[in-house]
């Protein structure tokens, strides 16, 4: 089995790349062709049976003839959302790098003459904007701020695959519980401290997923092949933020008494905080729907595994 993965260097993408090599071995084998501006960088940090192709992030160019008879593309491609604040720059590239990846899987498939059996596409539940807290299954609309913005076009860049009949899953992925990247590192730091608390109102809810399930739901929607259309990647049941950090204090054995004020994440972060200020009540209703079982449904459990095992 062939699978093209752009952003495999990724928080998601590395830990999908071991997943796949790992499982290949009990399966018959599995091939990964991991996407990357920086190839003779990763090559020697992949491992074996990972091959890594350079491309230009926004085109077919040097790798398009792989998609040729390939099983699954999981686009996972575009700059970190939670790495840095937000300049109009910055905002610009967020977006950008996202949309491009999308048409650059469009145009790979488009040139394969055996297309891919599936091509996953990345979101996540900042596609459904700030939220209160009604319940956000996959039919929701689109909110009108900026990552619902993102999202919305993130998702339509590589819809054209689908007019070419090719399966295609869209993931709209939580909080991903990983002490390798992403936003949790940020929403650790104050217990580090022990100053761990609710940030701002602490009202917001926290759609999260372990690391684990995260792979494990994606592989899922690779391998089921009824399975298309929008997917919310969250456990089920989100907390607000309060009722999270204070399962995260109880992981950790610390407090979860301080609450950090909404001003010093805006001070800290800028408008890129609204990850952890702001949330939507998300919910998996067509994952679990399809059969997916969450090994990781409660977060205390979640975040101790990740924390004592470093994943």
């Amino acid at each position: 089995m062939h699978t093209i993965i752009t952003g495999g260097t990724g928080l998601i993408g590395r830990a999908l790349v071991d997943s796949l090599v790992s499982g290949g071995q009990k399966t018959g084998g599995h091939t990964v062709t991991v996407l990357t501006r920086s190839p003779q960088k990763h090559q020697g940090n992949l491992p074996a049976g990972v091959t890594a192709v350079g491309w230009d992030g926004k085109s077919a160019e040097g790798w398009g003839h792989l998609a040729d008879g390939a099983d699954a593309i999981v686009n996972l491609a575009g700059e970190g959302i939670a790495d840095g604040r937000w300049s109009d720059e910055r905002k610009q590239r967020i977006l950008q790098s996202r949309v491009d990846a999308g048409k650059a899987v469009v145009e790979a498939v488009r040139q394969a003459k055996t297309k891919p059996k599936v091509v996953i596409q990345a979101s996540a539940v900042g596609y459904y904007g700030v939220g209160d807290d009604t319940p956000l299954p996959e039919s929701s609309p689109p909110g009108n701020d900026f990552l619902g913005q993102v999202c919305f076009d993130w998702e339509a860049s590589s819809a054209e695959v689908e007019q070419m009949g090719v399966r295609r899953v869209v993931i709209r992925t939580g909080i991903v519980l990983s002490t390798a990247g992403g936003a949790f590192p940020k929403l650790l730091l104050p217990f580090h401290f022990f100053a761990g608390g609710p940030i701002g109102s602490g009202q917001q809810y926290f759609p999260w997923i372990h690391i684990d399930d995260q792979v494990r739901a994606i592989r899922f929607l690779m391998e089921n092949e009824s399975a298309s259309g929008a997917y919310n990647l969250a456990a089920p049941n989100p907390p607000t933020n309060k009722e999270f950090v204070q399962k995260l204090g109880k992981a950790m054995g610390r407090p979860a008494l301080l609450p950090v004020p909404s001003i010093a994440f805006k001070i800290l972060f800028g408008e890129m905080s609204t990850v952890l200020l702001d949330g939507q009540r998300a919910v998996p209703q067509a994952l679990e729907a399809a059969g997916f079982d969450f090994s990781y449904p409660e977060a205390t459990a979640a975040a101790r595994d990740i924390l004592q095992n470093k994943k």
